[in-house]
């Protein structure tokens, strides 16, 4: 088969084909669409727009983020500051995920912002670029993976311990929970992909209506319930620094909960029309993802009658300790948890198969190590295998790293938040570098609003991320010190090293899509 151009009337317009277009009438044959990447579509478009969106809500899964998060997030202030912080994260997020949809309703690839940062600075400075961000997009999700896959383990570990009230936990014993967890995920990611869209749906149904039950179970179960200044007022900051800072150094945790805005655009070619329904999934997961959040965490400060308990409870579960003070019950507590458990499965599902499209189109743009190998796909299972089986491979041995020091997997995997908005700065810079003017214009696009929220994004990404590097609290101890900086410097060198190794001269970036002309077509053609 040979190349064909899509029609220069046609990009100059920004009217690209549609993914389940199959006629050119420009050339006048039957023709194979090229997507938006630039590549002959491999992956089954099977999900649905109900199906996109139940993925993009438990992907993010913002309820359970930030209630598994509590003992940490709440030291920058107390539940007000929690609250507080997270509503300036999910605004904050609400500029980038407005950028970020706009791009995929431009071009939507599984690249997702390697290709956008690629693409919109030019030629000139789009290689290196979208290689750059290309690189820091996919650790970042790779640590985010890692942290979700063990946060499940400590869940499951935790649902144990109810029960066995002399159980010690062990970090090995987290460490089999993960192993188990993680390869029973790969398997259904490889070997039932044709089933995932319903277990998104599934998702769906047990974020908003298992968040629900929860809700009520929260607001009912309880004899007492915490002062309203608990709540709302007491602010208590015990990480030694200024109150100002201490708040905006927490909103780090907000981000944490909202902050998967782009997890979605990585299945932009699974989707029949993403040009449409992806800007919807976003919208979606950021909008219904922090009115979850809130509501949740409001219920949750509000079931707290000894914070100190939380904050100390055995195992690294705080959810539990709270649940078992709402209810007063070991058996509500379990029902509650096992809520948990059925959300955050089709989220682990769905991080696999994010993180796994991500490093697949790289390596077919040839920006990974051997990626002839990884750049594979089954077309009859619909799925990169070799590219999901890494991803697995590299959460097992982050998981591993918990075995010698829990404190260097929270430091790894605690990057997952300055590594993501890296990218996506780097993705949105670059078309507002252009000028706005080298990507197609999509169903959704935001016209000269655009600049304003584009910079919106940037600047508030170049702030926040200044600010998170900071250590954690005062005095600096080496358990507190933030190494966010450090790696993200450490990703970032390694990146450099392999441009200059293998990417100067082999790689040749991402191109737009258009078309290339069936067998079928050429015959028609010659007739």
């Amino acid at each position: 088969m040979s190349d064909v151009k899509a029609p220069e009337s046609d990009q100059e317009k920004g009217s690209l084909p549609m993914a389940d277009d199959n006629v050119d009438t420009t050339l006048g044959v039957v023709t194979e669409i090229v997507n938006a990447s630039g590549h002959r579509d491999q992956l089954d478009r099977q999900y649905g727009i109900l199906s996109i969106c139940g993925m993009a809500l438990t992907v993010d899964n913002a309820w359970v983020a930030i209630g598994t998060s509590l003992n940490v997030a709440i030291y920058n202030g107390g539940p007000p500051g929690v609250l507080y912080e997270l509503l300036i994260a999910c605004a904050y997020y609400g500029f980038i995920a407005a950028s970020i949809a706009e791009l995929v309703s431009a071009v939507p690839s599984s690249g997702g912002v390697y290709h956008w940062a690629s693409l919109s600075p030019g030629p000139k400075y789009g290689r290196i670029l979208g290689f750059f961000t290309g690189s820091l997009n996919f650790f970042g999700w790779l640590f985010d993976l890692a942290s979700i896959v063990y946060i499940m383990s400590e869940l499951v570990v935790q649902m144990y311990g109810l029960y066995h009230p002399n159980y010690t936990q062990q970090p090995w014993h987290v460490f089999v929970a993960l192993l188990l967890i993680t390869w029973i995920c790969i398997a259904a990611t490889i070997f039932f992909n044709k089933y995932l869209p319903y277990l998104q749906q599934f998702g769906l149904f047990v974020v908003l209506f298992g968040g629900l039950a929860t809700l009520i179970v929260l607001a009912a179960m309880p004899k007492t319930h915490s002062a309203n200044s608990f709540v709302w007022t007491d602010w208590q900051n015990n990480t030694g620094w200024p109150s100002g800072f201490a708040f905006l150094a927490g909103v780090l945790n907000g981000a944490f909960t909202i902050g998967t805005p782009d997890a979605v655009t990585h299945m932009a070619e699974e989707v029949p029309h993403p040009r449409k329904d992806l800007p919807k999934a976003i919208a979606a997961q950021i909008i219904l993802g922090s009115v979850c959040a809130f509501v949740f965490a409001i219920a949750l400060f509000y079931g707290i009658n000894d914070l100190d308990a939380v904050l100390n409870a055995s195992g690294a579960f705080p959810l539990a300790e709270i649940y078992i003070q709402a209810t007063g019950s070991t058996g509500a507590t379990f029902g509650l948890l096992f809520i948990i458990f059925l959300s955050l499965s089709p989220c682990l599902i769905g991080t696999f198969l994010t993180v796994g499209r991500t490093w697949w189109a790289l390596a077919r743009d040839n920006a990974t190590p051997f990626s002839g190998f990884f750049s594979n796909v089954n077309e009859r299972l619909s799925c990169p295998i070799e590219a999901t089986i890494f991803t697995g491979i590299m959460t097992t041995a982050f998981g591993a790293i918990t075995l010698g020091s829990h404190a260097a997997f929270s430091d790894l995997v605690g990057s997952f938040v300055i590594l993501t908005t890296t990218s996506y700065a780097l993705a949105i810079g670059g078309h507002l570098f252009s000028g706005r003017k080298n990507l197609p214009q999509g169903p959704f696009w935001m016209g000269k609003a655009g600049y304003a929220i584009n910079i919106i994004a940037v600047v508030c990404i170049i702030f926040f991320n200044i600010i998170f590097c900071f250590p954690y609290s005062l005095p600096v101890a080496v358990p507190t010190m933030n190494y966010n900086s450090v790696i993200l410097a450490g990703v970032t060198f390694l990146t450099t090293v392999w441009w200059f190794v293998h990417a100067r001269k082999n790689y040749p970036g991402p191109k737009l899509g258009g078309f290339i002309v069936t067998e079928e077509g050429r015959r028609l053609a010659e007739k």
